[in-house]
């Protein structure tokens, strides 16, 4: 893959955006049944129809990843499987760090690969819920990382 350039999401990509959350999903999310995909595919397509989002993108113009996020809190980052390990994450996390020297960010504890992420990258746990934003019993844990 060549170099990625970044980019503000346009009302032209939200179809992209929600085939990359549920690939992603469906590569990381190892605890999430297709019940549980199917109930959260509503909620995410009227997400990324809504909400602005720092894109990266291919040389040949294909979104490969988006990050959200609400003032220094990343609300997500999602990579497709086919771009995994080849720094877009890292990548979009480290521009919002030039403009957020303290950052925050909801992981699911049952993602050893994200938690992996976001620890090789410096957030630390500061916290622990035992359901999810929704109430579901999904366990998230609370980082934090300065810059």
């Amino acid at each position: 893959m060549s170099r990625p350039t970044f980019r503000p999401s346009t009302p032209a990509d939200p179809a992209r955006l929600l085939e990359i959350w549920e690939a992603a999903v469906r590569a990381t999310h190892g605890f999430l049944t297709e019940a549980d995909i199917d109930a959260l595919l509503p909620q995410v397509r009227a997400y990324v129809s809504a909400a602005p989002f720092e894109l990266a993108v291919d040389g040949q113009g294909t979104v490969q990843a988006f990050m959200g996020m609400t003032g220094s809190k990343i609300d997500s980052l999602f990579v497709h499987p086919d771009a995994h390990g080849r720094g877009l994450g890292r990548a979009l996390v480290e521009r919002a760090a030039a403009l957020h020297p303290v950052m925050t960010v909801d992981v699911n504890e049952q993602n050893p690969g994200a938690r992996a992420f976001y620890a090789r990258l410096g957030f630390e746990a500061i916290g622990r819920s035992e359901t999810d934003d929704a109430g579901r019993p999904f366990p998230l844990l609370h980082l934090r990382r300065f810059v």
